[in-house]
């Protein structure tokens, strides 16, 4: 356990463990990423029920 301590801090420096609920930079950005994504997926679905909701009017 200790050696993999070192190798982490020698690697990572002062963000080897953030703790406390905080993540690295990377790891911020990933999960941001994702949920961007998550939200825009879910926009899609809304658009495209309302599409084919707008599309039934028309016939």
């Amino acid at each position: 356990t200790l050696y993999r301590w070192v190798t982490e801090v020698k690697k990572d420096g002062d963000q080897a463990f953030p703790g406390s609920g905080n993540l690295k930079p990377e790891e911020k950005s990933l999960r941001d990423l994702k949920k961007k994504i998550r939200d825009l997926e879910e926009e899609n679905e809304i658009l495209k029920k309302a599409m084919h909701y707008f599309a039934k009017d028309r016939r």
